[in-house]
Parts: structure tokens; sequence; C-alpha cells
């Protein structure tokens, strides 16, 4: 090839290079320029620590989308579609969006879908400086405890108030009567019944106070179910007697559970008591205990008026009367099925009602057996043991 050609050849391939590399150099400005400008990464670890809080957490970029959330967040339905879902603390992130302020409120929010209110603690603060983060604490459980605290003194206030005042006018009516013995005698008597209401309520509120103070029973001992049955009967023969109500008990042999003795004699003695208070006289209560899909259940039985449907969800809560006259009439507190619930709560059971709601009605105690009564391998030929 001669030296001219070669020379000619050779420049048009470097140009034919160069104008490729300006080529490729433009369309790769081109295409960066037509690139969107990625978002600021959330900084490294905060989906880690996000992962094993117990509140709901969420963080967010200065315009209010999500970028992510702690499982309990979504569980929480504190978010949805990236987007948050209550009005109160979209307002809260973009007041911290504008100035960068921390801000803290306690939130009142309705649970979409669901026909209920939480309360919560809500807290935004900035994340660098192209997030937010946000913390929901769930304080429902705290604000429930406090209202149940509240109307127990209430209504503690409102019980003792009744005794108390019956007590102070019969003590007036006594001294006004000083020259009548038999208006003194009468007022006397009445003077001693309510002292007596009086002594059984403070000694069901102490009860009950103390119930809920210990929700854990430390050292449970091994308890036969037929003693407990028994003596809670012989706590309230002399009631059933006078008022010539049967008492009857089949309990099976070799039934165990763990607890406290004395605690669970209080609660069928409740169960008794409460069955002959509401049963006519001339009727019968019965008593029976036995092992069930590995439970013992020990289940009183009346012949009275029955427990209304609507009733049943809310006798076992505190104070809550059926009949407030029939209660009055009787001596009740409105405390004994409370302590009841209790005393099988601390036992790892609970308590049940059946009743047509006009005749009669069986309480039941469930409770877990002991491996005890599991190892003698009841049978169904079991002998049980009836008393009258």
């Amino acid at each position: 090839m001669e030296p001219t050609t070669a020379a000619i050849l050779g420049g048009l391939a470097g140009l034919l290079i160069g104008f490729l590399v300006w080529a490729a150099i433009t369309m790769s400005d081109r295409e960066r320029a037509s690139e969107p400008e990625s978002e600021p990464e959330v900084p490294r670890g905060v989906g880690d620590v996000l992962a094993v809080l117990r509140s709901s957490g969420v963080v967010l970029d200065l315009e209010g989308h999500v970028s992510t959330t702690s499982p309990a967040a979504v569980t929480y339905g504190l978010v949805r579609n990236q987007r948050l879902v209550h009005p109160q603390i979209v307002e809260m992130v973009e007041r911290v969006a504008r100035d960068g302020v921390i801000r803290e409120a306690q939130l009142e929010l309705t649970r979409q879908g669901l026909n209920s209110t939480v309360f919560v603690s809500a807290r935004v603060a900035p994340l660098g400086a192209n997030h937010l983060l946000l913390l929901v604490e769930d304080q429902t459980q705290g604000r429930r405890v406090e209202e149940t605290r509240r109307d127990f003194v209430a209504n503690v206030s409102h019980e003792l108030k009744t005794p108390v005042g019956g007590i102070s006018l019969l003590a007036e009516a006594v001294m006004d009567a000083k020259d009548d013995p038999e208006a003194v005698f009468r007022f006397a008597r009445r003077m001693q019944s309510e002292s007596v209401r009086l002594g059984s309520l403070i000694k069901e509120i102490v009860e009950l106070s103390r119930l809920q103070g210990t929700p854990v029973l430390q050292d449970p001992q091994l308890v036969d179910v037929e003693d407990v049955v028994q003596l809670a009967l012989e706590h309230v023969r002399i009631e059933a007697e006078a008022k010539e109500i049967t008492l009857t008990d089949k309990v099976s042999d070799e039934l165990y559970v763990r607890g406290d003795e004395d605690m669970l004699i209080t609660a069928v003695r409740n169960l008794v008591g409460n069955a002959i208070a509401y049963s006519d006289g001339g009727t019968a209560v019965g008593v029976g205990a036995r092992l069930h899909e590995g439970t013992v259940e020990i289940a009183v039985t009346d012949q009275g008026s029955g427990v209304p449907e609507a009733e049943q969800s809310r006798i076992f809560e505190r104070f809550y009367r059926m009949d407030a006259a029939r209660s009055r009439a009787t001596g009740g507190t409105g405390l004994g099925l409370s302590i009841v619930k209790h005393i099988c709560a601390n036992h790892g059971g609970d308590v049940r009602v059946w009743s047509d709601g006009t005749h009669g009605s069986t309480f039941t105690i469930r409770l877990p057996v002991a491996a005890e009564s599991l190892d003698e391998k009841l049978t169904p030929s079991t002998t049980t043991k009836e008393n009258r």
C-alpha cells in the first residue's frame, strides 16, 4: 500500500473513532440527565432497630411518604398504601417536616374498620437531613387499668356510704328513743345488721385487693378437691338449714389440683352461698366435681330463678348486682362472684355460668388438673362419694 493511501485511511479511521467516542459520551450525558435523582437512602441500621421495637415505628421522607416501617406499625394499622392513615399523626409529621422541631402528643385514634378507640403516645423527630422518625406507643391497656382503678375507688366509696350512713341514722334514732326500750331494741338490731353487712363488705374488698395484687401463686400446694368441697359446704350449712335447702355433693375420688386450699374453699363457698341466697326455701343446691379432658370441673347447681342471658356476661364484674333489692335483702355485696373469678384466674383457670334465664343455673369452676390425678388413671367407673 502506498504511503499516501495509508495516511489517508489512518486519518479516516481516527476521525471515525473520535466521532464514536464523542457520540458515546454525548449519549451517556443525556441518559444521566434524563434519569431522576435517586432519593436519599434511609440511614443504615434503622430498619434493624425498627424490627425489634415493641412500639410502632415508621420512617418517612420530608414529603410524608413512608420509607420503611416496623412490623408492629403495619399490624396496628398506622400505614396503608405507603401513607399514614390517621390525620392527627399526618399533621404532626407535616409540622416537624416544616420546622424540624421534635413533637410529642397523646392521641385518641379510631381504628379503621373496627368500632374501637385506642389511646397512643406519638412522637415525631427528624432523622438525618432527609427523613423523619415516627414512634407510636399503645397506651390503651394502661388507660383502661387506670379507669378500672378509678371506678373501683368510686364504687367502694359508694358502697361504704350506705351501711355507714345507715348506722349513723340508727344511732340518732336510738338516742331519740332512749325512753322507749322496744324502739331501742329494734334500732339496735338493725344497727347490728348494718354492722355485719359493713364488716362483710370490708372483708371482701380486702380479699379482692389481695387477689389482684398476687396474680400468680408463688408456692402452689397439692389440694384435694373433695376436701375443698366438704369444707366449703360446712361454711354454709347453717344458712342452708335456715332456708330448708338441701345440700348435695358428688366428687370423684383422687381428684387433685395445685394451688391455695383456702382460696379454693372461698371460691366454692361463694358460689354455694350465692346459690342459697337466690334459691327458694325447700329446694336443693348440688356441688359436683369431675375430671373432664384434662381439666377439673367443680359445678354448683341451684333451682333458683336463673340468670338472664343479657346478665351472664356482667355478673362477674365488681359490685354488679343482677337484683339490687334482693342483694340488699340477702346482705350481698356484689363482690362474691368477682372474687371467684380472680381466684380461678390466679390458679390458671376460669369460671363459667349456664342458665336458661328462667329456672336454675350452674356455675362451673375449671382448673388445671394436678399430675397426681392423672397418675391415678381415673376411669368412668371411678367411685364417687355423695353426702346429704
